[in-house]
């Protein structure tokens, strides 16, 4: 029930009751009405911008998105320097290394391969950088495998290098008797004529005339397996095992310095040069085997000499004259 109203009336000194207007009862519910329409308006502004009004909280963790999208480009760059450097190096892998120790090359397939199976990556979805997050984790992923495959190469390589190194010190390839020491090559290896018989025969070797007791040297790394003097014509001899199929011989000795089952290094003193066994003078014979067959000699002594003292090796070698045993 709203209340009445009165006012003091001077003039009749009573109170009299106010009338309300009709037409201000109106302006004021007219007013409340565009109040509320005018509230409600702005509370729909407010409603409709709200998604763009950023509390303190957001503004921060909006400023940490972007620094970590920041953080992400950073890293895929470092990651095309990182792919960059590791490429350069499996090229020289596939084209040098694998290629100089004869090892096949590593398909192309085999080092940028994926990872096939289930979606590694599902974990990542459903965010706003998900795509930027996903593609650098699997970049990462394929670079690192791509780095775990070039270090099982290099160790590969490492390993063959070894073996290499071992092989290259076993080749028999130096001469077994010093030049300053040699009086002459007398004959080289193929068809000479046979200083007892006169008959032309197959020479095997090489021979090396030398004033008896020069020092003889193992011309490979290996192991002694024979010094005696049992073999026919051959007299005091000396076989190394050198490996890899290669074997030497040294025969018509005078002494030993070496006994069977002994290791060897290249250059070491094994013997002296003699005349035993079915020999005309003073000399070493000098033999190579490869998986059992006669070489020639002149093959492998890159070792010790000058190209002008092989050259006249070479010469002298060539010429069929008659061999000292």
């Amino acid at each position: 029930m709203s209340k009445v109203k009165y006012y003091y009336d001077s003039e009749t000194l009573s109170y009299r009751k106010i009338e309300q207007k009709k037409g201000r009862k109106m302006g004021i519910i007219t007013l409340s009405i565009l109040g509320m329409i005018l509230s409600g308006f702005m509370l729909l502004l407010i409603y409709i911008n709200l998604p763009y009004i950023e509390t303190p909280k957001e503004k921060a963790l909006k400023r940490e998105l972007t620094n970590m999208e920041l953080q992400f480009n950073v890293l895929n760059k470092k990651m095309d320097q990182a792919v960059a450097v590791l490429e350069e190096v499996e090229e020289r892998d596939n084209n040098l290394y694998r290629v100089y120790f004869e090892a096949n090359p590593i398909p192309e397939e085999q080092r940028k391969a994926g990872f096939g199976g289930i979606n590694r990556y599902k974990d990542l979805e459903g965010f706003d950088n998900s795509k930027l997050i996903s593609s650098s984790s699997k970049r990462l992923d394929i670079l690192t495998k791509r780095i775990v495959v070039q270090s099982k190469s290099l160790d590969e390589v490492a390993a063959l290098a070894e073996e290499k190194e071992k092989l290259l010190a076993a080749i028999p390839a130096i001469q077994p008797v010093n030049n300053e020491d040699l009086t002459r090559m007398a004959s080289g290896f193929g068809y000479r004529t046979d200083p007892f018989t006169k008959a032309r025969k197959k020479h095997w070797g090489m021979d090396f005339t030398a004033p008896r007791g020069t020092p003889v040297y193992a011309s490979g790394d290996g192991k002694i397996i024979r010094a005696d003097n049992t073999a026919s014509g051959y007299g005091k001899h000396i076989r190394i095992d050198h490996g890899y199929g290669y074997e030497s011989l040294y025969a018509h000795l005078y002494k030993y310095n070496v006994r069977s089952g002994r290791r060897v290094k290249r250059g070491d003193l094994i013997g002296f040069v003699g005349s035993t066994g079915r020999s005309e003078a003073p000399h070493l014979h000098y033999e190579i085997f490869k998986d059992g067959q006669r070489i020639n000699p002149i093959n492998f002594y890159y070792g010790n000499l000058t190209q002008e003292e092989f050259a006249s090796m070479l010469r002298a070698a060539q010429q069929e004259n008659q061999s000292l045993d």
